[in-house]
């Protein structure tokens, strides 16, 4: 008979919820232009918020202190979009995942690119969940692959800031194109 699972082994599900709570205060805290480090130890002390885990805080804690080396990453795989072009979701969910895979030993690089995969299909677009196994996947590798990004109609971008041919992005139907 197998017992329940021990506090120091989490049972199955909680490294899930703890990442979708990290992935909650990262989207916060740039959502609002706040350090994410305020909005976590908000969240650990309020009372009406859901808990904050150790892996969840360990998380945030991660991609705040690599965020510069974090984001080269993902911007040297996920060609032809800049970090400001992507879903904001992506880019947290694409953050988290680069940091478990470079910087945590505790979680096979299959298992953070699975849910990585896993919120960007619950949370983003219909698109995300390909971009962000394609660019993790690369990342795990060492290869950089080609990835469809998310399309530019389902992109949210900080107020004032249009795509254009000049950011990369794919020229519209009616542009005619080069080649």
């Amino acid at each position: 008979m197998v017992g329940p699972a021990s506090p120091a082994t989490p049972r199955k599900g909680s490294r899930s919820k703890a990442r979708k709570r990290a992935l909650d205060i990262l989207f916060e805290s740039e959502a609002r232009g706040e350090d994410a480090q305020e909005v976590l130890a908000r969240r650990i002390a309020g009372a009406d918020a859901p808990p904050v885990s150790d892996f969840a805080a360990t998380l945030v804690e991660g991609v705040v202190s690599h965020r510069d080396e974090i984001d080269e990453v993902i911007s040297s795989y996920a060609r032809g979009w800049t970090m400001a072009r992507m879903p904001a979701v992506d880019r947290m969910i694409l953050r988290i995942g680069v940091f478990e895979i470079r910087w945590s030993d505790d979680v096979p690089d299959p298992v953070a690119i699975d849910e990585a995969i896993d919120l960007a299909r619950e949370l983003s677009t219909d698109d995300s969940p390909r971009f962000v196994n394609g660019v993790l996947a690369g990342v795990s590798s060492g290869r950089p692959g080609t990835v469809a990004a998310p399309s530019p109609d389902r992109v949210d971008l900080p107020a004032g800031v249009e795509l254009s041919s000049a950011d990369g992005a794919p020229p519209a139907d009616d542009e005619p194109t080069e080649g």
